[in-house]
């Protein structure tokens, strides 16, 4: 499998692209979003041999939000296709769009109708005056499907793609149809964007195609490409044959060369049955490690024991030692034959020169691992893999988790106030007689209500609230 990078400049990322620009190994989270919000019919979800994946469109299907978004762009670009002939019989016949089925999708009316949107005015008498108002409400609501996207793609370059340039002026509605007409076979399943056309072949091929697309469109570059591709499925078999040619398997971490996010994702995208034989993860942690280490089996249905080893000396951790020494014991006392290691450092060699009988697989993190360590593993014959290259995209939730979990923990020791011995102290010093009631309606109004407010430079303030 040709190698994933990690790109530390711009001109490093832009001299990737121009001189080998790999598309393979992507994955179809974003453009099954996409491609169901712009309108891309249902039959080409279902076709098992096209990207968009037809669990998507259920899912999207059921938000009301994409829904709308979905039907609007489905009668834009239904109007941009045939415009000539709907305005025509517009004004020729007096004909409403809603009885030209041949042209206008009647089933997106239907929805449209139901989710309660119309675009269609009694004042609009000219057909751009329909996509004029297509374009007003696409523009007023596209920020409604925001959170179907993760945070790392920019969400600005996915919103831009649905906002017709000067789509408000019946100029800017006629540009638009002049350039999809005539470059109608560029447009990702012929359905509009807005976009400069080009012939790039499907720009909804994968995820790491339309990323790094996308990003170009806007001069950018699109580095993170373990959030939109995964391993190639020979990395991910040599995997399954360690695991099926092994008794008993135990997964060793040295936390202390790892990262929490990158393994949870790589154990995310192993297949259950596999990863159901082994027998347990052991995580040997520091106390200057990543606090995420401490919720992974909370994310995980493997058995997960955490261990976070002291130090006798603030300057000398003693992860390697301890992993050595458990290792071996796992082998001679609890029968386990094969071991999977998760980490970047060499000094594990030690362990596999004292168990030359057990069996090693070892994953580690590609920008940590030396030149003489991967030559070295090659020499013994033992498979090794990058958890970076694994898809991160789905890991978004143990991330987030962790987050909220420091963030939390940091303001329950930064804020120790209570409310109640607030007030009564502040009754105290004031002197200020006030009946039970009055207290409770004072505390309901202003108390429970206070406002926190945040400065510019991240300074917190609570105030409490006066009518």
């Amino acid at each position: 499998m040709e190698s994933l990078e990690i790109y530390d400049t711009y001109d490093d990322a832009a001299q990737f692209y121009e001189e080998r620009p790999d598309y393979s190994g992507g994955t179809y989270e974003l453009v099954s979003k996409i491609a169901y919000l712009i309108g891309v019919s249902k039959n080409i979800f279902d076709n098992e041999y096209e990207p968009p994946k037809i669990e998507i469109y259920e899912k999207l299907d059921r938000d009301k939000n994409a829904r709308i978004i979905r039907h609007l762009c489905i009668i834009r670009t239904a109007i941009e296709r045939k415009f000539k002939y709907i305005n025509e019989k517009m004004r020729m016949d007096y004909q409403s769009i809603l009885s030209m089925p041949e042209y206008i999708p009647p089933e997106s009316l239907r929805q449209l109708a139901e989710d309660g949107v119309n675009f269609m005015k009694k004042s609009s008498t000219k057909l751009n005056q329909h996509i004029i108002e297509i374009n007003r409400i696409i523009s007023d609501r596209i920020n409604n499907c925001k959170p179907l996207f993760p945070m790392w793609i920019n969400w600005q370059y996915i919103h831009d793609l649905f906002i017709m340039p000067n789509g408000l002026t019946e100029a800017g509605t006629k540009e638009a149809a002049n350039l999809y007409y005539s470059s109608r076979s560029y447009y990702p399943y012929q359905m509009y964007i807005n976009w400069m056309p080009r012939d790039e072949g499907n720009i909804l091929y994968n995820d790491k195609k339309f990323a790094i697309l996308l990003y170009q469109w806007h001069n950018n570059y699109f580095t993170d490409l373990s959030r939109v591709s995964d391993v190639s499925n020979e990395v991910k078999g040599n995997i399954y044959d360690f695991i099926d040619a092994s008794k008993r398997v135990v997964i060793v971490v040295d936390c202390e060369n790892s990262d929490p996010y990158k393994l949870y994702a790589t154990f995310k995208n192993l297949n259950y049955k596999y990863m159901s034989k082994i027998s347990l993860v052991i995580l040997f942690d520091d106390v200057h490690t990543a606090s995420a280490w401490s919720i992974l089996s909370e994310f995980t249905s493997l058995n997960v024991e955490h261990n976070v080893i002291e130090r006798v000396k603030e300057d000398k951790s003693l992860v390697d030692i301890k992993l050595t020494a458990r290792a071996c014991q796992e082998y001679y006392q609890n029968n386990v034959d094969s071991f999977i290691i998760v980490s970047s450092d060499s000094d594990y060699f030690g362990l596999i020169s004292s168990l030359p009988s057990a069996r090693f697989l070892v994953m580690a993190e590609r920008e940590k691992c030396s030149p003489d360590m991967k030559r070295a593993l090659v020499e013994k014959g033992i498979f090794y893999c990058y958890i970076d290259d694994f898809y991160s995209g789905n890991s978004e939730d143990m991330k987030m988790n962790a987050l909220f979990k420091e963030m939390n923990s940091y303001l329950r020791k930064s804020i120790n106030l209570n409310v109640n011995e607030m007030f009564s102290e502040a009754l105290r010093v004031t002197r200020l007689p006030m009946s039970t009631a009055e207290r409770r309606q004072f505390y309901e109004k202003h108390i429970r209500n206070m406002n926190l407010t945040i400065d510019k430079e991240g300074n917190v303030s609570i105030e409490l609230k006066r009518a």
